[in-house]
């Protein structure tokens, strides 16, 4: 089984002190799925080797418990009740933690369930903690987990410099490949943040491994990532955020279900090419969110069954989608804000460029799309190798 970065600081102890954690002020950055293969948090974990120096909790976006539910759903500043701890949210009036909140630390803990996808804002959340950190002369130890899509595949072009936003601060592919230690000292070094960083690696993670290949149990990072298979498609599946499409939010499988009253599945998949299909089965199904997009309609659609992880593509199945459906008369894309961006069309956004939209609303193929990315995929998997830890 493999172990986690939390699990190896607090088995080593020379690792503790290697990380010069004896008598400094620490902070962690943590939600729900802080745990320990025990299933143990880790902000209880690290009061016992670090007693009295943990003064305070940061969450990322959906909160400490992972209870709101949607963009821009903000979480208060709260107190902890199982420890008294303060807890800033840094999804709330500002994304970024404030000089009076790392006044109160010298050393930063990130302890963050990532799940591998651009889109998911708990990396940025990173980014800006370690920009902060840099300012204000702190250090960020990351406390290592797994890319829960493995650390092999990546997928999907880089953000364009116009494009960046929460769901995209830096040019990273929708499928980066990294766990969230490498994405730390790869934002750091190469992007030129300049923080104190370490990483605590895990013992046993290789970079073949999906999540159920670890022996760990998974805890729902956010509530719409109730499963690791949830996290499989949703480097595709996000793309329904950005459009009248039910990504399944208000299903007991989101993201694993799209569709909408308007959607005719027999005739959509008969439009698929054939490699959008790879790996997967798209089983038709109707479905009645109970929140969100077309909440009590009934919708028509698909769920996706991943038969092969290693031929799966998700991003490729989704564009491929999107382009079956976006001359359909009731089709729409979402209207701003997205993740605090007004004006910006929220697909762009999370496609991170406006031209992957517009040719696929000329009838250009996914294919097409995708061998334009490749000479920049390759450049980003070699600038990615010289941070992995595994």
């Amino acid at each position: 089984m493999v172990r986690l970065g939390i699990e190896v600081l607090l088995a080593e102890p020379a690792r503790a002190d290697a990380m010069r954690l004896a008598g400094v002020r620490v902070g962690l950055l943590c939600n729900q799925a802080s745990t320990d293969s025990r299933l143990r948090h880790s902000r209880d974990l690290l009061r016992q080797i670090l007693p009295g120096q943990l003064t305070c909790l940061f969450t990322p976006q959906h909160g400490f418990f992972a209870d709101r539910q949607d963009n821009m759903v903000e979480s208060p500043h709260a107190v902890d009740p199982a420890t008294g701890l303060p807890v800033f949210s840094l999804y709330a009036d500002s994304r970024r933690p404030t000089k009076e909140m790392f006044d109160l630390i010298d050393v930063l803990l990130v302890d963050l369930q990532d799940v591998g996808t651009r889109v998911y804002t708990f990396i940025w959340t990173l980014a800006y903690c370690l920009e902060a950190a840099a300012q204000w002369g702190k250090r960020v130890i990351v406390l290592d987990r797994p890319n829960p899509v493995g650390g092999e595949i990546i997928e999907g072009g880089l953000v364009r410099p116009e494009w960046t936003s929460f769901v995209g601060l830096y040019p990273l592919p929708m499928r980066h490949g990294l766990t969230i230690g490498e994405l730390a000292r790869l934002l750091n070094d190469h992007f030129a943040i300049g923080a104190e960083l370490d990483v605590v690696s895990m013992q046993g993670w290789r970079r073949w491994m999906l999540f159920r290949h670890t022996g760990l149990p998974w805890v729902f990072p956010s509530p719409n990532m109730p499963t690791p298979e949830t996290a499989l498609v949703y480097p595709g599946q996000v793309i329904w955020e950005g459009t009248n499409v039910s990504e399944g939010r208000g299903t007991c499988l989101p993201f694993e279900l799209c569709g909408a009253p308007y959607w005719r599945p027999e005739e959509i998949r008969a439009r698929l090419p054939a490699e959008a299909l790879a790996g997967c089965v798209l089983r038709p199904v109707a479905f009645e969110p109970v929140s969100n997009k077309w909440r009590g309609d009934l919708c028509f659609g698909f769920q996706i069954h991943v038969a092969d992880p290693s031929l799966f593509r998700p991003l490729r199945l989704s564009l491929a989608l999107l382009a079956a459906v976006m001359d359909l008369p009731a089709f729409g894309y979402k209207e701003p804000p997205y993740e605090y961006e007004y004006e910006r069309l929220p697909l762009d956004l999370i496609l991170g460029d406006d031209g992957v939209r517009c040719r696929l609303e000329a009838g250009e193929p996914v294919a097409a799309i995708e061998a334009d990315w490749r000479p920049e995929l390759a450049k980003f998997d070699q600038l990615r190798q010289a941070f992995f830890l595994y």
